[in-house]
């Protein structure tokens, strides 16, 4: 599966005119914002035994992984989040099957840290980011 069959018509209002600014200052203030929230819906997905491996999908676009959770135009914000899983990216071909040990022993404490899969035109990546304290 490509990146983009993930993702759906772009969002307007991007401000693409604008003078090019790394998305990623903008989304080191969203995650702050929604630190709480984010560390809550990671708890929820452990505890529910949905997944000891939640993952955050970071975007600016229409995407058809995980659930909605965070939506930015309901609160302001440059981005929008849904909840996913380990399990889910390997279904959708994301991650390969002889790819998870590999990832799975680097994810970091989901207690302290939120893995977030960062889309953004250029390509994505998974980066681990600290809950705000």
């Amino acid at each position: 599966m490509k990146i983009e069959d993930l993702l759906g018509p772009k969002a307007e209002g991007t401000g693409e005119n604008k003078k090019k600014e790394s998305p990623l200052k903008s989304l080191q203030i969203d995650l702050d914002f929604y630190s709480e929230s984010l560390k809550e819906v990671a708890l929820e997905i452990d505890v529910e035994d949905l997944s000891s491996f939640p993952i955050f999908v970071a975007h600016q676009h229409e995407m058809t992984i995980g659930e909605l959770i965070i939506n930015r135009e309901e609160l302001g914000t440059q981005w929008t989040v849904h909840a996913s899983t380990l399990e889910e990216f390997i279904e959708k071909g994301l991650i390969k099957k002889d790819k998870k040990e590999l990832f799975e022993s680097n994810y970091k404490d989901p207690s302290e840290f939120m893995c977030v899969f960062v889309v953004v035109p250029e390509g994505a990546n998974f980066v681990f980011y600290p809950y705000k304290k």
